[in-house]
């Protein structure tokens, strides 16, 4: 006959790994990666207006943007477009969003960091776009990364592009690449 005292033990043991293996099992389904890409708005048409529309150079990179990432078939596919009020960055999105069919969400920039984590918090295991302005997209990204080593953009650069990849559970990647 066993003691009281080694079956109190197996069965606690018994516990111990069912809850490692329910804990398992809860981190291999919630351990999703979100894929946010960053970019400014496209060169804006030199009027002193307060709210500029694109130039044509602006145009051109709307359609390459969305020649780009408007592959509407396989995975990989952008599932939100976030942009401000602003008609340069409404521009800029509308040729992507139509190829995929999707409306762009308008959030107010003012608040950085808060439209980060509002992306993050949306939009758990997708892929988004984020188009902010010069003074905007590195503090976006900063949020996003966790870095604070992200340089300040020049007025004249349009064609930056950040790729953050954020895990449920882990640091996230980031890739700068010129479009």
């Amino acid at each position: 006959m066993t003691p009281i005292w080694l079956s109190a033990i197996g069965a606690f043991a018994v516990f111990i790994v069912a809850l490692l293996a329910l804990w398992a099992v809860w981190v291999w389904f919630t351990a999703n990666s979100t894929t946010v890409i960053v970019i400014r708005h496209a060169d804006k048409a030199a009027v002193s207006e307060p709210d500029p529309p694109l130039s044509a150079a602006g145009e051109a990179r709307a359609a390459l943007l969305a020649q780009m990432l408007g592959d509407t078939r396989g995975p990989g596919r952008l599932d939100a477009i976030y942009i401000s009020s602003a008609l340069r960055n409404r521009m800029t999105a509308a040729p992507l969003a139509s190829r995929l069919g999707i409306t762009p969400i308008v959030a107010p920039t003012d608040d950085p960091t808060g439209l980060a984590h509002r992306v993050l918090r949306e939009n758990s295991g997708k892929r988004v776009m984020v188009i902010g302005h010069v003074s905007t997209v590195p503090d976006i990204v900063a949020a996003l990364s966790g870095r604070s080593d992200i340089p300040q953009l020049d007025e004249k650069d349009f064609g930056t592009m950040y790729i953050v990849t954020v895990p449920r559970i882990g640091h996230a990647n980031l890739l700068r690449v010129t479009y």
